[in-house]
């Protein structure tokens, strides 16, 4: 490189010369000017040169690619890994901006995606060793690029920039993005002292159990647990409900309730309460939409990632759990649409089948990365296929499904349902899989006629023994299918909270329930009553709550006998028999997952003069 004297004195010959040493030496003419003069010149030429090519940049006359801003990402190295959307794919949904309006989708992208997710320039090769450099400041509006200006992907329309990354960046990694995500994470801390820290192995789940908490109702919607987003009986699940907001109104409302429902205070308070592992349900349109769906797509995607990152930050491991699929796997509000049966059986049953492998390919692809090896403990494949569904052709799809994830990067446990099967029928099936497979059961009374109506004595040793002896026995291959966790179970010993049986239904305990008339409560008449269950937790007698806690840690110690469990689910809007915050709050909890006051080695305790009726 010349020296500033040199490269001026050839820009302006004749008019100055060097010395030796670079120094500054008499013009012939003129007298005497410092050579800064000089260079002052050519900085403002090359100040209007950068103004312009500055302003072709932000209207898109010139493309750049998106690795600087999205430096803090991480290193790139790796194979590019964007995948094209399908025909019948929709495409981001608008976002309402913070002005209130819609912004334009028109110009391309003009990066790609490396396979640690971080953007390349679309001329570059598929393998890079860039480094990062330090984290840029916050994006702002007009340095979004115009194709993603209103989308979900745009970060200056976001509600809530808690805990994300605030640097845009367009990057993907399975076609899923990265924007959000922070280029760090910690992976040293652990729940509570009992179990290891998320980089130390677990080490064996049959004779270590774990003890988790579902996040039911956040990022896949139900109406018993947030009522207050289901205001009249004309909205019974997300698809009725995005239906009638349209697409800006379903986005707003959405995006506030995925960022209050749960906070990092939830994560926090679950490793305090003595658990060590989330299950977080989320649902397909997280990651896309398909033909005519109202659902909000995208939105939800970040907040499932975010809740990742808040559950590393204080030890917790995760589950995923693909709670709904294209069509609906079950016909349940959960599922996101009620009464549509339509996966693997029904008009488009194998084609929602197939597309939910597809989303299975993306998802294994974004969780193989480095950055979740330690934290996804379980890849749950789909929740609660019906029982409707033929078991082989459960089975055949299963053992696709498996080979799906596995063979797109996915090293760790797989989950599959038994479908409210029970763990019997599933002795023998999936076999060869090792501890790489796992059963999940739900484990509930108050779903099936013949055990609604225990009294609350006979509930406490129904789990002590009809549910000890069948986690043993799911246990053993010779008569269950081997590893099993229970994925669900609740404290609750009726079925009368307001829209848990849909919206609209009654409740079996009152034979109000649809296609009932006789009530299944243990007097089985007319003084069956839903007060007690549905009134404040605060009016609770000390007998109920004794028996809510002895319940509940029945049920503990039968499902510890398996791989582990999680209570569905932690919070709820008024439902306290099914919130594990309202148990803790309540004193009907033991505040403390590992220590707990009683187990079934114990006799059960007297519940006084508490009513059998409610």
């Amino acid at each position: 490189m010349l020296d500033a004297g040199k490269s001026t004195e050839r820009l302006h010959s004749g008019n100055l010369s060097s010395g030796e040493d670079g120094g500054v030496v008499q013009k012939k003419k003129g007298g005497i000017r410092p050579i800064w003069y000089w260079i002052a010149g050519v900085f403002v030429i090359l100040a209007i040169a950068g103004a312009v090519v500055g302003a072709l940049v932000a209207k898109d006359v010139i493309h750049v690619g998106s690795g600087k801003s999205a430096a803090a990402v991480g290193d790139t190295v790796g194979d590019t890994t964007e995948t094209a959307g399908s025909p019948s794919e929709t495409s981001s949904p608008p976002v309402e901006s913070s002005d209130g309006s819609d912004s334009s989708v028109d110009t391309p992208s003009s990066s790609s995606t490396s396979g640690t997710g971080t953007p390349t320039s679309s001329t570059t090769s598929e393998k890079s060793t860039s480094k990062p450099t330090a984290t840029a400041a916050c994006t702002t509006s007009d340095e979004i690029p115009s194709k993603e200006k209103g989308t979900w992907m745009d970060t200056t329309s976001w509600l809530d920039m808690t805990g994300f990354n605030c640097t845009f960046t367009d990057a993907t990694v399975g076609g899923l993005p990265i924007v959000g995500l922070k280029s760090t994470w910690d992976d040293s801390k652990q729940a509570n002292a009992n179990v290891p820290a998320l980089n130390k192995p677990w080490g064996s789940y049959a004779s270590k159990p774990f003890r988790g908490v579902s996040l039911g109702g956040w990022l896949s919607l139900e109406p018993f647990i947030t009522p207050s987003l289901f205001p009249d009986t004309s909205l019974v699940d997300e698809y009725s409900l995005c239906k009638k907001l349209g697409p800006k109104e379903a986005a707003k409302t959405l995006e506030k309730h995925y960022s209050t429902f749960i906070t990092e205070d939830d994560f926090k308070a679950i490793a305090a309460a003595g658990l060590d592992h989330v299950r977080i349900p989320f649902s397909y349109w997280a990651v896309k939409t398909y033909d005519d769906d109202p659902y909000v797509q995208g939105i939800s995607w970040r907040y499932l990632l975010r809740g990742i990152e808040w559950a590393r930050a204080h030890g917790l491991r995760v589950k995923l759990d693909l709670h709904g699929a294209p069509g609906s796997q079950n016909g349940w509000n959960h599922s996101g649409r009620q009464g549509t049966l339509d996966w693997l059986e029904g008009p488009h049953g194998a084609l929602n089948a197939q597309r939910t492998l597809d989303i299975h390919v993306q998802l294994a692809k974004f969780f193989s990365q480095d950055r979740y090896k330690n934290i996804i403990a379980f890849y749950g494949l789909i929740n609660e296929p019906a029982l409707a569904l033929s078991q082989s052709d459960l089975i055949l799809w299963t053992e696709k499904a498996f080979k799906v994830v596995k063979d797109n990067g996915f090293s760790g446990t797989q989950v599959f349902s038994e479908s409210m099967r029970g763990l019997e029928p599933w002795q023998g099936t999936l076999t060869g899989y090792g501890d790489k497979l796992a059963i999940d059961v739900h484990q509930y009374t108050i779903f099936d006629n013949a055990l609604t109506g225990l009294k609350h004595t006979e509930r406490v040793n129904f789990a002590c023994k009809a549910w000890t002896q069948a986690s043993i026995s799911g246990m053993n291959p010779a008569s269950g299918f081997g590893p099993t966790m229970v994925g669900e179970w609740s404290q609750a010993d009726t079925d009368c909270t307001k829209y848990l049986n849909g919206v609209g239904n009654g409740a079996r305990w009152t034979g109000t329930f649809s296609g009932t008339t006789t009530p299944y409560c243990p007097t089985g008449d007319s003084k069956c009553s839903c007060d007690l269950a549905n009134a404040d937790a605060s009016s609770y007698s000390k007998e109920y709550k004794l028996f809510l806690l002895t319940w509940a840690q029945a049920q503990m110690s039968a499902f510890e006998k398996t791989w582990g469990w999680f209570y569905w689910t932690w919070k709820t809007e008024s439902a306290p028999q099914w919130s594990y915050q309202a148990g803790l709050a309540g004193g009907f909890m033991p505040p403390l997952a590992y220590q707990r006051s009683w187990d079934c080695s114990k006799t059960v305790p007297d519940f006084g003069s508490l009513p059998e009726f409610y």
